[in-house]
């Protein structure tokens, strides 16, 4: 069969164009632009159209190109020719979701182009009939019961094609597909893989290539195209991954050599910001990202998590009116709508909204996590453990939907089965204080306490988000009459409270204050012990205690009492002391 010369002027324009390295070089951005043009016209011919846009929007964030440089489409082939009437009725047929009808006049067809939109039609036939049987006879819960009949069917007849070579890059990409919708990720990732050195500009097989990586391990051993598309791929993965410095890192390289107007980087360094809850700098920059894409959808939804987490009601209001303005049927919209719903605590109305995302889009996955939170808040668990399990099938690192799980059984009284999706999570996110925290309780429920202690001190170590690890590794030490490592914690807990600048209310606070009070005094120890007693008299919980702790010191000091020789706080007094010096202030 012979080669279509789009597909191979492609490849060619991706690797062999003279003055163009085969590695990252963004040296010619000329060049560069000439081929993202190239492949968003040659997507938009096949239907690949997310593929297409994310081409044409890169293309447009470089400069424009004179008239004399503008490239023409490519040559049709014989093959081409031949089959052209049928592809253009069928391509029509297609446009407007008439799957069946297009794959019925392209069958026969020889052209790869007329081949590729064949074959794809009839697995976005089986995809649309697989979403209808969803929706209308089971519902979004039970998504995970109804298949797509054509996948194995189709995974044959690709197989006997790649086989006898006959697939070009955008075939590759689709048997990838097929093979990753069968669950057979091994041999999807070769395909994948494949598809990027006969097509490295077809973002489609790079983007489902990074769905199919797990870890950093898996992705040193892929074998990738040295091309410059490969930074925009490392960058998304290692966003993906949680690798956010060297996220972030790629990114601003991509800006430096000259993509500094591209909406799609600028929303991406949002998102790595959003994954490491640096909030103020992921809302500075998608209120920048507003400015200058106004009628943007994508990424919206993250947006509204940043406004859902900071309480920030009117602004979230504001986004998901002007949303729906825009398209009220997106699936970003409906869950912008259910984040403002749930900040409001109309939990059952933020469920419906997510469903309704999901009836649009059942492989959605921010839908599927927001709507366990949901659930969740309405104590309807064994919903909950649905939507998440659901998630984790759309995407095995959604850290938040392990979590989900975890704090799901933990609700329901079952510790292991919580360990297990809290170690899955922590996995996922091993820097996150909260899944180290949520580890360390699950410990100290099923007496582990060796390991609970390791949890609590990584989180304090990794920067405790919630402030909490440190009270929790004390009182397990105060648990084990461990009294000068719990001492050590809790005057720690009370330095890091008071440093941070903020005026916040933290319960433990006053439970701090009394157990330093309470062990400063059994250690004969009376101007620490003191101190710490007059700082309980501020709370309401502690205050009678000690105003009675005070009055103790007072008689035992008239009595000349003094400290025992013995006792072993001297890490504990001389971290006192520095803590006193630096930043603690006297009651009123």
């Amino acid at each position: 069969m012979a080669a279509n010369s789009s597909v191979v002027s492609v490849a060619a324009a991706a690797t062999t164009v003279p003055g163009v390295s085969t590695v990252a070089d963004f040296s010619d951005l000329r060049e560069i632009k000439k081929q993202l043009l190239l492949i968003a016209g040659l997507t938009r011919e096949r239907g690949l159209l997310h593929s297409s846009k994310w081409s044409a929007e890169l293309a447009f964030s470089l400069p424009a190109l004179p008239l004399s440089e503008l490239q023409p489409p490519p040559p049709l082939t014989e093959e081409d020719a031949q089959d052209v009437d049928a592809y253009t009725l069928a391509k029509a047929y297609f446009d407007v979701k008439e799957y069946d009808r297009a794959a019925h006049f392209l069958h026969g067809c020889n052209s790869k182009k007329a081949y590729f939109l064949y074959m794809y039609s009839r697995y976005l036939s089986g995809e649309k009939k697989k979403d209808d049987e969803t929706v209308d006879s089971l519902g979004p819960l039970e998504k995970g019961q109804v298949k797509n009949e054509a996948l194995r069917e189709l995974r044959v007849e690709l197989s006997r094609k790649h086989q006898a070579r006959g697939l070009d890059g955008f075939g590759l990409y689709l048997y990838g597909v097929v093979l990753r919708k069968l669950d057979l990720v091994k041999e999807a990732i070769d395909v994948f893989v494949e598809a990027t050195h006969v097509l490295p500009l077809h973002w489609g097989a790079w983007l489902e290539l990074c769905n199919l990586i797990t870890d950093k391990e898996m992705l040193k051993f892929l074998s990738l195209p040295d091309t410059w598309m490969k930074e925009f791929f490392l960058a998304h993965i290692y966003t993906e991954l949680q690798l956010i410095e060297e996220a972030l890192q790629k990114y601003q390289h991509l800006i430096d050599v000259g993509f500094s107007k591209s909406s799609y980087i600028v929303s991406q360094i949002a998102v790595a910001y959003h994954n490491i809850r640096d909030i103020d700098k992921a809302l500075s920059i998608f209120n920048e990202l507003r400015k200058q894409d106004p009628y943007r959808i994508e990424n919206m939804d993250t947006f509204s998590n940043l406004l859902y987490v900071r309480s920030m009601k009117s602004e979230l209001s504001y986004l998901a009116h002007n949303l729906c303005e825009i398209d009220k049927y997106r699936v970003e919209t409906c869950c912008v709508i259910g984040n403002y719903y749930s900040l409001r605590s109309q939990h059952e109305k933020a469920a419906l909204y997510f469903q309704r995302a999901l009836k649009l889009n059942p492989r959605y996955l921010g839908a599927w996590t927001l709507m366990g939170h949901e659930y969740m808040e309405m104590k309807n668990t064994s919903a909950a453990i649905q939507a998440y399990r659901h998630a984790i099938e759309v995407n095995k690192r959604d850290y938040r939907a392990w979590y989900g799980l975890g704090q799901t059984y933990e609700i329901l009284k079952m510790p292991f089965y919580c360990l297990y999706y809290y170690r899955r999570a922590h996995q996922l996110r091993p820097n996150d204080s909260r899944m180290l925290v949520a580890l360390g309780e699950c410990y100290e429920k099923l007496n582990q306490l060796v390991e609970a202690k390791k949890c609590y001190w990584r989180a304090y170590a990794v920067g405790d988000v919630e402030k909490m690890a440190l009270v929790k590794l004390a009182k397990l030490h105060e648990q084990l009459t461990e009294s000068e490592q719990a001492a050590q914690c809790y005057i720690k807990y009370i330095q890091d409270i008071y440093s941070c600048g903020e005026t916040v209310e933290h319960l433990e606070e006053s439970t701090a204050f009394r157990y330093l009070a309470q062990y400063y005094f059994k250690c004969k120890l009376w101007d620490e012990a003191s101190t710490c007693a007059q700082k309980c008299c501020a709370f309401n919980d502690t205050r009678e205690e000690g105003k009675a702790l005070l009055r103790q010191i007072l008689q035992l000091r008239n009595q000349g009492e003094t400290p025992t020789s013995d006792t072993p706080v001297e890490l504990s007094v001389i971290l006192w002391r520095v803590f006193k010096r630096s930043c603690l202030k006297p009651s009123k």
